[in-house]
C-alpha cells in the first residue's frame, strides 16, 4: 500500500504541476482576478481550498513539532495547495522505516 500511495502522490504532483504550469503559461491570475472572484462559483471555490488547507493544516500540525515547520507548510499549503499536499504526504511516505505502514503514516509523530 505505502508503494502505491508513494507512486499516487508523485503521479498527481506532476499533473498538477503540468496543469499550473500550463495555465499560468496561457493565462494570468493576476490578470483573471477581479473576472473570476466575481464568478460565484469560483468563491465557493476558494473557500473550499482554504478550508481544506486547514483540515490537513491540523494534522500538520499533530505531525510535526516545531512552529517553524508547522509555519513553512502553512505558507506553502496557502500558496501552492495541492501541490504542497502531494509534497507533503511523499515526505512523509519516504520518511516511513519499511516495516511501517499506514497506521504509523496517519498517526506517529515527528520528534
Amino acid at each position: 500500500m505505502i508503494t502505491f500511495l508513494k507512486i499516487l502522490f508523485s503521479a498527481l504532483l506532476i499533473w498538477m504541476c503540468y496543469v499550473v504550469i500550463t495555465t499560468s503559461m496561457e493565462s494570468s491570475l493576476f490578470k483573471e482576478w477581479n473576472f473570476l472572484g466575481s464568478i460565484p462559483w469560483m468563491r465557493a471555490t476558494l473557500w473550499d481550498f482554504y478550508t481544506n488547507v486547514l483540515v490537513i493544516f491540523i494534522w500538520i500540525c499533530y505531525k510535526e513539532k516545531t512552529i517553524i515547520s508547522k509555519g513553512i507548510w502553512l505558507l506553502l499549503l496557502i500558496t501552492l495547495g495541492s501541490i504542497a499536499s502531494c509534497i507533503y504526504m511523499l515526505v512523509q511516505l519516504f520518511r516511513l522505516p519499511p516495516a511501517e505502514g499506514l497506521k504509523e503514516l496517519f498517526g506517529k509523530k515527528h520528534g
